[in-house]
């Protein structure tokens, strides 16, 4: 953020002032509580890359000259300007410390150009004393503390973009944690434990009234937004989390590549369950012994009906879909699957149908009927399948069919690489893109109007067909 003491002066005059501290919750804090979910998630990530060396700036360009390194810690020092990663980043964790001054004001650009503006050509996450006095003032009749800072100003928020929740600053002089998530179009920042900031930029509109083009950007440096005043940080680190190839870099069956685990381990139903409900909102109002039960009874038909066989999880049709133990929220997942002709079959994510799975090639022809082409077929029985496997079919308002027919013959394997990340999911089948960062409706809620569920389990889906599953493997995505 950049504020002249004359544009200060003016915020004063011609800007509604209002109070920046907000009132914490009674109970448990819901922004600690999320916060501590994300970290969680965020510290079981493996192999960062250390960004500051305590020693030097290494792998830093831009105002070299002015930024030092004192005692391990990279200081910012009054006058200094932009110092930017060489490398740049488009999905990605970046964990620091900083310690600020009174009044100090930085920022972190993300996805973000070496040069020109940070907070439009790219994006800036707010670094600021926003309780100092450079930026407000003591009103005497209340007591309280009144603030000339837009909301979008203060510590944490997309500056111009969206604002964060305050509150949860260390005093000036100690040292504050922060964790920036950004992946796809989400944007999380957690400071000292609580999520402070949590955002989807394809669903925002700039509060500063003002083009951002930098929302749109894919991939650019991050970066200290220096502005004049006396900044330190230490313990930089950066995760890469960019998109995996579409195809897994493994040569053994069920052995996931790095960064991956695997979700079937080739010898038994470990990690499985049966479908307890066929309702996703009757399943997940489940609890107690009414819980119990019917997860119990739906192993037992698991077991009937699912098997392994030479590291091929095999279904024969006849019970119901097999669901992951675990739920799921964010995450990038390969699996492999084979289908005989003629078959059915999906993978519902995070419990919502679906991504379809069937065979393009099934003429289905009603009797006395003659089709030769897979154009003929969707044009007499628009179904949708001669399109091919993949689409997202149950979406109502958004695409439901895969962009271009990806599919093996029946009998032989094909591979998806599904990436979902909010609301949205791409997918590779075979190495092709066929579904682009769209959109999956929550099937279950017939109003529209609900989003689909943050987290559940991954199912594969029983559709009165046998089918073959083997090399499932999942790289959870912190959010």
């Amino acid at each position: 953020m950049r504020l002249t003491a004359s544009l200060a002066a003016l915020c004063l005059a011609a800007c509604p002032a209002f109070v920046h501290a907000q009132k914490k919750p009674k109970g448990p804090d819901p922004a600690l509580v999320d916060g501590e979910k994300s970290l969680a998630m965020v510290n079981a990530l493996e192999d960062w890359t250390t960004l500051f060396n305590g020693k030097d700036l290494t792998g830093w360009g831009g105002d070299t000259e002015n930024y030092t390194v004192e005692d391990g810690v990279l200081v910012c020092p009054a006058g200094a300007k932009v110092l930017h990663t060489e490398k740049e980043y488009g999905d990605f964790v970046f964990s620091f410390q900083f310690k600020n001054t009174p009044s100090g004001n930085n920022g972190i650009g993300i996805r973000a150009p070496a040069e020109g503006n940070a907070a439009y050509d790219g994006m800036e996450i707010q670094i600021l004393d926003h309780d100092g006095d450079k930026y407000g003032k003591v009103d005497e009749e209340t007591g309280k503390r009144l603030s000339w800072l837009k909301p979008w100003q203060v510590h944490g928020s997309l500056y111009g973009l969206y604002p964060a929740k305050t509150g949860y600053l260390k005093p000036v002089g100690e040292w504050n944690e922060e964790t920036i998530i950004c992946i796809n179009d989400h944007v999380k920042v957690i400071l000292n434990g609580a999520a402070i900031l949590d955002v989807y930029l394809d669903q925002l509109t700039p509060l500063d009234g003002h083009d951002h083009p930098g929302m749109k950007r894919e991939k650019g440096h991050i970066l200290l937004a220096g502005h004049s005043d006396h900044v330190e940080f230490r313990d930089l680190k950066v995760k890469d989390l960019s998109v995996s190839p579409p195809k897994p870099e493994t040569d053994a069956d069920n052995t996931p590549p790095a960064g991956f685990t695997s979700l079937f381990n080739g010898t038994d139903l470990t990690g499985w369950k049966g479908l307890a409900h066929k309702n996703a909102l009757e399943r997940r109002a489940l609890e107690g012994d009414a819980l119990k039960e019917a997860q119990a009874a739906a192993d037992e038909v698991m077991r009937e009906h699912w098997r392994v066989e030479d590291g091929t999880l095999v279904y024969d049709g006849l019970g119901q879909s097999l669901c992951t133990a675990k739920d799921y929220g964010d995450f990038e997942l390969y699996v492999d699957w084979k289908i005989p002709p003629g078959a059915d079959s999906g993978l519902y994510l995070r419990g919502t149908p679906q991504v379809q799975i069937w065979d393009p090639w099934d003429k289905r022809a009603k009797e006395g009927e003659e089709v030769n082409t897979p154009e003929e077929w969707v044009t007499a029985y628009k179904n949708g399948r001669n399109l091919g496997s993949g689409g997202l079919w149950n979406n109502k308002k958004h695409r439901n069919s895969p962009l271009v027919l990806a599919d093996n013959p029946p009998s032989e394997w094909n591979t998806f690489f599904i990436r979902m990340v909010g609301e949205k999911v791409s997918i590779w089948l075979n190495g092709k893109l066929i579904v682009d960062d769209t959109v999956l409706e929550n099937y279950w809620d017939k109003t529209g109007l609900t989003p689909v569920f943050r987290e559940d389990q991954i199912e594969l889906q029983h559709h009165g067909s046998e089918l073959f599953f083997k090399n499932l493997y999942l790289r959870e995505l912190p959010y």
